[in-house]
């Protein structure tokens, strides 16, 4: 499956160039805009792997386009901008822009830039998934706790028969310790109902 990409630059001739040198190296570009405020439409309306997007665009500039396509991780984000000053740059990486390449450039440096931003993306993806999954393991964990306490606290059972019980429901039942620790808590389960 070929990269899919959204190109967003006010520059028509800019633009049109980036599509041919994209096309030509195997990327698929599905949409393209000059304006922020479309390229944000648009890359959630295609949810490409990649959004290249010019810092100054009317409509919106690419870095509030960058914050909100980087707040709701629809894909990675390759910066263009005129400017290579430092304040620049940096407004850039805390939009979220995962690489930032300078006009004018060469082919031979946007493809690296690609690579570099779709690779940060996946790297990004992959934690993101890991907190969510730290995340849950851990709300699981709150429950089974708080359900075991009712059960000492309510029904005087020890804290090992508390999740033994647990424990043996989940595996007899072949579901997860939490869901039984919620049926303990929301009162549908007791001790010698399961």
């Amino acid at each position: 499956m070929p990269l899919r990409v959204v190109i967003a630059e006010d520059e028509a001739i800019i633009r049109m160039d980036l599509r041919e040198t994209l096309e030509e190296e195997g990327y698929e570009v599905i949409g393209e805009t000059g304006r922020g405020d479309q390229a944000v439409e648009l890359v959630r309306g295609l949810q490409p792997d990649l959004a290249i997007l010019d810092i100054k665009m009317p409509g919106m500039d690419g870095l509030e386009a960058a914050r909100i396509i980087n707040g709701e991780k629809i894909c990675g984000v390759l910066m263009l901008t005129a400017f290579s000053q430092r304040e620049v740059v940096e407004q850039a990486r805390d939009a979220g822009a995962l690489a930032f390449l300078v006009k004018p450039f060469q082919k031979s440096d946007l493809i690296p830039a690609i690579e570099v931003a779709m690779g940060r993306f996946r790297e990004l993806r992959t934690l993101t998934g890991e907190i969510d999954a730290l995340g849950e393991q851990l709300e699981s964990r709150k429950v089974i706790e708080r359900a075991k306490g009712f059960l000492i606290d309510e029904l005087s059972m020890s804290e090992t028969d508390a999740f033994a019980f647990i424990q043996r429901t989940a595996m007899s039942e072949r579901t997860r310790m939490r869901d039984v620790a919620d049926r303990i808590l929301d009162g549908s389960l007791r001790p010698g109902t399961a």
